[in-house]
């Protein structure tokens, strides 16, 4: 087996950061470098629509290109719902999400550890928001007493 290097991560980081940035859903990191002698990490993400899947493999070729990093090969069978990018050492996938589902990437690599991703992108996970205090209505102001005019 061989060992991860630390440029294989600092890829799968930037790859995963433009892919948080484009908007790709369920976004996971497998590091499979224990199960495969062919790469280190699998990204894993989803896109809501075919166009969206082809502008977030076109991203990622324009980011490893700008990088110099030489793509091994990119699969995009047409109306198929699953890109793959494989840069050697990070293998990125995209599916529209029933594509996903049906293949369950996951699942095959169960044994691999998983990344998580916010802390990789060096993000806190997004929480839900706090449940908005309620506002204490003005205290009515009472009108000023009235004092009896004494007569005369």
């Amino acid at each position: 087996m061989k060992p991860t290097t630390k440029a294989a991560l600092e890829l799968t980081k930037v790859c995963c950061r433009l892919l948080d940035e484009k908007k790709a859903e369920q976004l996971s990191v497998l590091d499979v470098s224990e199960q495969s002698s062919i790469t280190d990490f699998l990204i894993v993400a989803t896109a809501t629509s075919s166009p969206h899947l082809r502008a977030l493999r076109v991203e990622l070729e324009k980011l490893l290109d700008s990088r110099q990093i030489h793509l091994v090969g990119v699969e995009a069978p047409q109306d198929s719902g699953w890109v793959v990018l494989d840069a050697f050492d990070v293998m990125v996938h995209l599916f529209l999400s029933e594509t996903r589902e049906r293949y369950g990437l996951e699942r095959l690599w169960r044994d691999a550890s998983e990344i998580n991703v916010a802390k990789l992108l060096d993000v806190a996970p997004k929480k839900k928001p706090a449940p908005a205090k309620k506002a204490k209505a003005p205290a009515k102001s009472k009108p000023p007493a009235r004092t009896k005019k004494k007569a005369k």
